[in-house]
């Protein structure tokens, strides 16, 4: 027998109809629901490739939430998403996983390289089973909750930790995959499991970079804490009978690998150069790592390529080692590599700092971040170019600040930040944080109020990083209605300038007349590129000069159909893609009395290659916005269609329709629009009118001008019109308009057809990257006044409202160490772009005494000189970081490639990939001979 189209055959041979779209999406969101609802570790989520996913969504119509951990994926997602006829195909995730061609793997494994959102969603388990259920396809990628970070911050493990197990037997090797939050104990009978020997007879090595460090024995801790790294070799060690334990330096089996020395044990120096802690922090980060293990040392938590304690002095040549890439860490390399380099910090962290560990701080990491990274300074700075793997800061580093967790590319400058407030509340000098009450300035010199403030922050906030790296601003607030001035100083740790090409952009929009007094016309102008949809209305206005009785409503056309109205006068502006087609419609004000009308236009397509095939109607050029005015049947809604369209209206046929204002003075008499044919044609009727849309019970639609049809949200349900149609008053109307051979004659269409982009971004692109802008000009840009955005309103105390107060920025105070970060990303709902505009910094003698607004002559020098930077290559999705930075000692530059490490001549160190950089303080010395020392300013 013949199934319809809209059924499908069930395993059991029984045919069943699927839901509508609508039905599917509400269950779906149900399920998502339910199961956000329900959040614990240990739920089950599965991995849907995001191209499938996107179809389903259009085919509903309808964005659900099932990014639960994501909190910026679901801006991926239009509002709206336009209705596609055809119900997508089985789940397809062919695209996200690793094709192997002789893999017989019945657990696909996911591309390194996706991102969540991009290229991939979760759903819940329910969810999956029920598109499952209707979908088929797959294959099927389940991947578990847990729980991150000392926080216990739930997410999804996407991608499993991956170990190479090399079996010292046979020399054979196996990958193992499991979850970060395994438990050695697992591990242990995992491998016994699969290699069929008794657990008391397993020896398991962590064997990274195919050198033994530490015996892993069965117990609780998890492999995450085991600092094991994605991809990293793990060794299996199984005891003869009758033979002595491994673990004397040798192993059992005799094989070559017998020759691979134990790690000696340690002494009992803490990392810091000072005795043992006796409150718990032993020489090892964790207490209880590595219980019960023969071989344990008080450094089993400590950095590889590290193999004693040495005196806390700059070896010969140091500071020349690189640093492994654990997976996607060149992130982390090239902002580590950045602050080693940093003097004053080299010279804190080589002495005994373990007084000034702050372990009670509440917003601190119990002085742990510190200690490790004061360690891996110290390795770095040990004599010799071996590369030293950052296994353990990682792991602290993903314990409080989970973001940075797993093996995904970050950004450097939001790790830098993260480290620089670490480090300070970890070595914050101040126990007990005594309070303050700040007053307004109230007309008091500026010197007095910046001099209290600073005194403020500095009695609650005392450590090497403040005395290095922080600064004070001033902070300017203008009330636009009653003119109060607000002024405040703040501190700074670092600079994030924008790049002024990136402050302003251009957007395309045609403005259509919803009276039918004109016609469409497209008009190009300049806002802010984070600014919000109401400067681009009032942009608008400007330009076409809007009445005052008028207002601009600005919608997304997509496909033929209004894809979205921007309503709400607060969404940024960043949420329209450049490639998108924006429109706004002149409407009068008092239309929240109206029937707003929303006119589509349709044509009949008639396939010639096959004449069995169905005519279909096609959606076609620009949607049009009018009004209606007390609505009551179909022939008010025919009249305003007429209105709306009268500056369409040809030449030769003005004459036939007096009254109608002549604003066709461009269009060709003789100019028809261009359909897309693909072998079809467009088919008529009698009489010129269309056959898609006759009237089913005579012909009263004839008495109307156009052959309309009042039709649903979703566009799918079409009525046609006749003159006694019965209009409901509702807030707004959807018709369609189906063209004939007579509105070809009488209206020139070619004006709703091509509607531009928003903005060429390839054109800006290519200037860009021929341009070059200086630091200053960036440093400019970021002082400059400019109003608060919506979001960010300021309330003032004479107002006493919430006010769109303008704000300036002053430099006051400036830091030993300047970090300026070139604000070269941006993003939105749809992309994150990046600028590769080459900025011009100096890299001796930066005078930023002109942008100092104090006048205080007691203050140091003004003048800076660059001895880091942090690099970005490429895109987001597949860049790399690396880092330039300058031995003070040496007066040469080198090259931090994640481990390699190769010298670099200061010409070629200005590049467009520059990101952040980093500059010290030249103080100037007696006989004008200036110098660069530094002294770290503590506590007595």
């Amino acid at each position: 027998m013949t199934i319809p189209d809209s059924t499908y055959m069930m395993e059991n041979g029984s045919i069943e109809l699927p839901c509508t779209p609508e039905e599917e999406a509400r269950i779906i969101q149900e399920l998502i629901s339910k199961a956000e609802s329900n959040l614990k570790q240990g739920n089950l989520y599965y991995v849907i490739s995001n191209r499938w996913f996107m179809d389903w969504q259009r085919y509903i119509r309808k964005p659900l939430g099932a990014y639960p951990f994501n909190e910026h994926a679901t801006e991926s997602l239009p509002s709206l998403l336009p209705n596609s006829a055809n119900r997508p195909g089985p789940i397809d995730n062919s695209d996200i996983i690793i094709r192997e061609a002789d893999s017989g793997d019945d657990d696909p494994q996911l591309l390194r390289t996706l991102e969540e959102g991009r290229d991939y969603v979760l759903v819940p388990q329910e969810v999956w089973e029920k598109l499952s259920e209707w979908y088929k396809g797959g294959p099927a990628l389940p991947r578990k909750m847990i729980s991150v970070g000392d926080a216990k911050q739930l997410s999804v493990e996407v991608f499993p930790l991956c170990l190479n197990l090399f079996d010292t037997r046979d020399k054979s090797h196996m990958a193992l995959r499991l979850s970060k939050k395994a438990s050695l104990h697992e591990l242990y009978t995992i491998v016994c499991r699969l290699k069929e020997i008794a657990p008391e007879k397993a020896h398991i090595w962590d064997y990274f970079d195919k050198r033994k460090h530490t015996k892993l024995v069965a117990s609780n801790q998890t492999l995450e804490d085991s600092n094991l790294q994605m991809d990293q070799d793990i060794l299996l060690e199984v005891q003869p009978e009758g033979s002595l334990p491994s673990g004397f330096g040798f192993d059992s089996t005799g094989n070559d690998l017998a020759l691979v020395p134990v790690e000696p044990l340690r002494s009992s120096v803490t990392i810091a150069g000072g005795p043992t802690l006796s409150n718990g922090f032993s020489t090892g980060y964790s207490s209880n790592a590595y219980q019960g293990s023969s071989l344990n040392s008080s450094y089993g938590d400590m950095e590889d390529g590290y193999d004693s304690l040495r005196p806390a002095s700059k070896g010969e040549r140091g500071g020349l080692a690189g640093l492994s890439n654990l997976g996607n860490t060149c992130f982390m390399n090239s902002a580590l590599q950045c602050l080693v380099h940093t003097p004053p910090l080299v010279e804190y962290f080589l002495q005994d700092y373990t007084d000034e560990i702050n372990r009670q701080n509440p917003l601190g990491m119990h002085g742990e971040l510190a200690l490790a990274f004061g360690e891996l300074l110290r390795k770095l700075w040990s004599s010799g170019r071996t590369p030293v793997a950052p296994r353990a800061f990682k792991g602290k580093l993903g314990r409080f600040a989970p973001q940075f967790s797993g093996y995904n590319q970050h950004d450097s400058q939001e790790l830098l930040a993260f480290l620089l407030d670490g480090l300070h509340e970890d070595l914050n000098r101040v126990k007990q944080k005594p309070y303050f009450e700040t007053k307004d300035s109230d007309g008091r010199p500026d010197e007095e109020v910046a001099n209290e403030l600073w005194r403020y922050h500095r009695a609650r906030n005392d450590s090497i990083i403040v005395d290095i790296c922080q600064g004070q601003y001033k902070s300017t607030l203008v009330c636009p209605d009653c003119n109060k001035i607000s002024i405040t100083f703040d501190p700074f740790m670092y600079l994030s300038l924008p790049l002024p090409s990136t402050v302003t952009k251009t957007m395309t929009v045609t403005v259509f007349y919803s009276d039918g007094s004109g016609l469409p016309m497209p008009y190009t102008v300049t806002v802010l590129k984070h600014g919000y949809i109401k400067d681009l209305a009032q942009a608008l206005e400007i330009a076409c000069c809007l009445r005052i009785d008028e207002y601009l409503l600005l919608a997304e056309v997509y496909d033929h159909r209004v894809f979205r109205y921007f309503e709400n006068p607060t969404e940024i502006l960043n949420s329209v893609k450049d490639d998108e087609h924006i429109v706004a419609y002149r409407l009068p004000k008092r239309v929240a009395q109206l029937t707003r009308l929303e006119i589509s236009h349709r044509y009949l397509e008639k396939c010639i290659i096959d004449s069995s095939k169905a005519s279909e109607r096609k959606l076609f050029l620009t949607p049009l916005v009018t009004f209606l005015e007390d609505p009551h049947n179909g022939a008010d809604i025919d009249f305003a269609v007429h209105k709306v369209l009268a500056p369409l209206r040809r030449k030769a046929f003005i004459s036939s329709a007096p009254g109608l204002k002549d604003g066709a003075e461009n269009g060709s008499p003789l100019e028809t629009i261009e359909v897309p044919m693909n072998s079809c044609t467009i088919q008529f009727g009698r009489e010129g009118q269309s056959t898609e849309c006759i009237d089913p019970v005579g012909n009263s639609s004839m008495e109307l001008t156009f052959h309309l049809c009042l039709t649903d949200e979703r566009g799918t349900n079409c009525r046609p019109v006749t003159k006694d149609t019965v209009i409901e008053p509702v807030r707004m109307q959807k018709v369609i308009l189906d063209w004939t051979e007579k509105e070809y004659e009488l209206y020139d269409a070619s004006y709703l057809k091509d509607l531009p982009e928003v903005h060429k971004s390839g054109l800006t692109v290519k200037k860009t990257k021929q341009e070059a802008i200086s630091l200053f000009s960036c440093l400019e840009a970021f002082l400059k006044e400019e109003p608060l955005g919506p979001d960010d309103m300021w309330y003032c105390p004479c107002c006493k409202e919430h006010r769109q107060a303008s704000k300036k920025l002053d430099l006051w105070r400036l830091p030993d160490i300047l970090v300026f970060h070139l604000k070269r990303f941006s993003y939105s709902r749809w992309l994150k772009n990046k600028l590769d505009t080459f900025v011009n910094f100096p890299i001796h003698n930066l005078d930023l005494s002109k942008y100092v607004k104090s006048t205080d002559l007691s203050e140091s020098s003004h003048v800076y000189e660059l001895y880091a930077i942090s690099n970005h290559y490429g895109g987001l999705g597949g860049g790399h970081y690396t880092a330039y930075c300058k031995l003070i000692d040496d007066d040469r530059w080198y090259h931090f490639d994640d481990s390699h490490v190769s010298p670099v001549a200061e010409l070629d160190i200005k590049t467009s990939a520059a990101y952040v950089l980093f500059y010290r303080r030249v103080k100037a010395q007696q006989n004008g001979v200036v110098g660069g020392s530094f002294q770290c300013h503590r506590s007595s």
